[in-house]
């Protein structure tokens, strides 16, 4: 009777473990599409980066929700960047994906890597790390969270500026 009780209470356990959803990940279909989007993003074709977000995502790098973006408004943002460096790529041996189910069963992936660029004005080459979240619903990205410091960068696109208007006084 005790081993049948025990066999019985050790299969309903091992059951519900394998029944448990997966928390943690490095790998995930999330994942494979949240590496596309880098792909897109790194070889700026606009068109496939879109195609990753749900229509009504929203998208807050370095600013609160009060200030997100819409992906159309991002993609015309990235545009006018791109106008401002010969390349742009993350380092490839920085990069890092995870993907996590929170407490209240929201999928997240997360990213981290090297951004590499080098400024046309200056040939000057940055290389800045940055974090991005990204929540998932059905495959799609509903809101994405990027933060990283670009005040080096600004500064001297600042001093760029200031002194091309002293020369031109």
């Amino acid at each position: 009777m005790k081993s049948t009780f025990f066999l019985i209470f050790s299969t309903f356990i091992l059951l519900s473990a394998c029944q448990q959803q997966i928390r943690y990940t490095q790998q995930s279909p999330e994942i494979n599409t949240y590496k596309k989007v880098i792909e897109a993003y790194e070889k700026q074709d606009w068109k496939d980066f879109k195609t990753y977000y749900a229509d009504s995502a929203k998208i807050l790098n370095n600013v609160t929700i009060d200030n997100a973006q819409s992906v159309s408004q991002l993609i015309e943002q990235n545009k006018e960047d791109a106008k401002l460096f010969t390349s742009w790529k993350y380092n490839p041996e920085s990069v890092e994906y995870e993907m996590v189910v929170t407490d209240k069963g929201e999928t997240w992936v997360n990213f981290w890597g090297h951004w590499e660029a080098n400024l046309k004005a200056n040939g000057k080459r940055y290389v800045i790390p940055a974090h991005i979240t990204a929540q998932f619903i059905d495959g799609k990205i509903v809101r994405e969270d990027g933060y990283w410091d670009i005040s080096k960068l600004m500064t001297d696109m600042q001093a760029i500026e200031a002194s091309k208007n002293i020369q031109t006084e």
